[in-house]
């Protein structure tokens, strides 16, 4: 006979749109996340102007279920003249909490907003207790932990962290750096990620050739008949003496579909080629252990994603957290 066990994690899903947030809660989440284009980090298929804003969180409290509004950007100057501003009617919305990751923004919300309940965004890359401990400190009531730990790096955390909040990703995409702390969209196409302006460049076709070092140190394409010329790269080699393994194994240049005289070189070792994406999250067979350690929030990745993920993935995870609740295996 199994025990049922009483704690159950909320579960998060995205919203870039009303129907998707309809179709979510209609498919068994407890909480959705949606921002502004101009604050958060998906400026693309954003539908989330003040008027659907406030829709979206007048139902969301109609149904007993939770709204956060993102707020993740890494602004510059100009944007901070704004900020304040600009989050006052949102404030008034009355949504649930607040998901950033600034902490110049986080200490403006915290003058002007201070019963306002903040959620250290994924951005801030929050991979430790003592991490989770300052950010607790400051007043931040959730933290969202990097995608990049380990079940056990997780549960030391919670252990560690009793009196705050912790939200973990269980599903969606991989950013290829930590968290979004990526320059490839900026290098190729001038669109900042912490901006919200990511291309997803890291998902585009690329061809991948052979290359080798000549003797000048430079990258050449391996099987050239023509002898092509030396590409120059900014970073001639890596740093070979951080962390263990075996130096370079392989080198070799990759060309977007779209460019492809714009050559970009990028060396292979034993742990892998870093500037592809990584493969994507789905953590759904971690569920009951993440509910055991006690984290209060499973997130799935995805406000630029149709109604038919947002159902389908909140319909998934539901029952793995009932399942889970319920001590079935």
């Amino acid at each position: 006979m199994t025990t049922p066990k009483t704690f159950v994690p909320e579960l998060l899903s995205p919203a870039g749109s009303l129907k998707n947030m309809r179709y979510a809660f209609a498919y068994g989440a407890d909480a959705v996340y949606a921002g502004q284009p101009r604050y958060s980090l998906r400026v693309r298929n954003n539908e989330f102007n003040h008027e659907n804003l406030q829709i979206g969180i007048n139902e969301a409290h109609a149904l007993g279920k939770k709204f956060y509004v993102v707020c993740n950007i890494q602004p510059h100057n100009s944007k901070l003249k704004t900020f304040i501003r600009d989050l006052k009617p949102v404030i008034d919305m009355g949504p649930d909490a607040l998901i950033m990751s600034d902490p110049g923004l986080i200490m403006m919300v915290r003058e002007e907003f201070p019963h306002m309940p903040i959620h250290l965004s994924v951005q801030a890359n929050a991979v430790n207790w003592a991490t989770v401990k300052f950010w607790a400190s400051q007043g931040v009531e959730r933290v969202i932990v990097s995608r990049e730990l380990s079940l056990e790096e997780i549960e030391e955390i919670r252990e560690k962290c009793p009196n705050t909040e912790i939200e973990v990703f269980v599903h969606g995409a991989l950013c290829m750096a930590y968290s979004g702390r990526c320059l490839l969209s900026g290098y190729i196409n001038k669109r900042d990620p912490n901006q919200g302006t990511c291309t997803n460049a890291c998902r585009w076709e690329y061809k991948v050739e052979a290359a080798k070092e000549d003797e000048a140190g430079q990258i050449v394409e391996q099987f050239d008949p023509n002898a092509a010329q030396a590409i120059e790269v900014q970073n001639e080699r890596p740093d070979t003496t951080i962390g263990a393994g075996k130096p370079i194994d392989d080198v070799v240049l990759l060309s977007e579909s779209h460019r492809p005289d714009e050559k970009m070189a990028a060396f292979e070792d034993e742990h892998g080629t870093y500037i592809m994406n990584s493969k994507d999250l789905r953590a759904v067979q971690h569920v009951e252990r993440l509910t055991q350690m006690g984290v209060h929030s499973l997130k799935i990745e995805g406000r630029t994603k149709s109604f038919y993920y947002c159902a389908r993935t909140a319909q998934v995870y539901r029952k793995a957290i009932d399942d889970a609740v319920a001590g079935k295996p």
